[in-house]
């Protein structure tokens, strides 16, 4: 049985996490990943902002940073420029990093600065209150959209492939085995890598919107999941309400901190 005891700061327990919430599941299956990729405690630096999925970075025995809100990328940026030995791994969530931190995240893809991003993609703000996010399905109810929300939503994914990240993957937390790979993936991959984890939040989105317990939202991501390879042969109409699972992409583009060492190099030699 794997040990995750020493990956852990268990003074910081028990957790917050309201039961049955899946970012537990997130945090074994990260671990899981760190282990098999071989990374230390000492080498690694996990960044989070506020929120929710933020409180992860509390509950490991890491070099570890909890930010303010949206901002858990340029602390990331700035750890990764000045201390590119180590590997940094960004922890957020649907509204901390696609509403008040979106300017952020479409950049930071944009630069393709070498950082492993993963996105607990609830739907909802969990912690500060139950608003509506930017990925809140239409219809559905948050504190600020009693009557069910109107606007669309970001596709995070979408948005960082289009953006110019190196690798994008999306799942859910009702597959911890792929969870796992994915990350393992994001954290071998140069560049920006982010990972896009549908999780359940079964107080403030679940019981707002009468989605059952925690253990009927896990059946309903597992459910309405497609693969990316069965997707491409399916309709739109197929499509509507399904969660498209899968390396998303994985390209080789140049990385931001070794190209501003080259033009470091360039300067000093002119």
């Amino acid at each position: 049985m794997f040990d995750y005891d020493p990956y852990l700061r268990l003074s910081k327990f028990p957790l917050i996490w309201c039961a049955g919430c899946g970012d537990g599941i997130i945090l074994k299956a990260l671990i899981r990943a760190i282990h098999k990729v071989g990374l230390t405690q000492d080498n690694t630096c996990l960044v989070s902002g506020i929120g929710c999925s933020s409180r992860l970075t509390g509950y490991m025995d890491f070099n570890t940073l909890h930010t303010t809100h949206g901002r858990a990328l340029t602390f990331a940026t700035g750890v990764k420029m000045a201390r590119p030995e180590l590997n940094v791994i960004v922890v957020t969530g649907d509204g901390d990093a696609t509403a008040i931190g979106g300017n952020h995240f479409i950049h930071a893809a944009r630069r393709n600065i070498d950082m492993t991003v993963l996105i607990f993609n609830n739907f909802i703000y969990g912690m500060t209150g139950g608003q509506v996010s930017p990925t809140t399905p239409r219809g559905k109810k948050g504190s600020t959209a009693p009557y069910g929300s109107f606007e669309n939503t970001f596709n995070i994914s979408g948005l960082a492939e289009a953006a110019g990240a190196s690798f994008v993957a999306r799942t859910t937390v009702a597959n911890a085995t792929q969870v796992e790979l994915y990350i393992k993936k994001a954290i071998e991959k140069k560049g920006f890598s982010l990972v896009e984890i549908m999780t359940q939040c079964p107080t403030a989105f679940g019981r707002r919107n009468r989605l059952g317990a925690a253990v009927d939202m896990l059946r309903s991501f597992a459910e309405n999941s497609v693969s990316i390879s069965k997707a491409r042969s399916m309709t739109a109409e197929e499509l509507e309400d399904k969660i498209v699972t899968g390396v998303l992409v994985d390209t080789d583009r140049p990385e931001c901190r070794e190209e501003y060492q080259k033009l470091i190099e360039s300067v000093r030699q002119s």
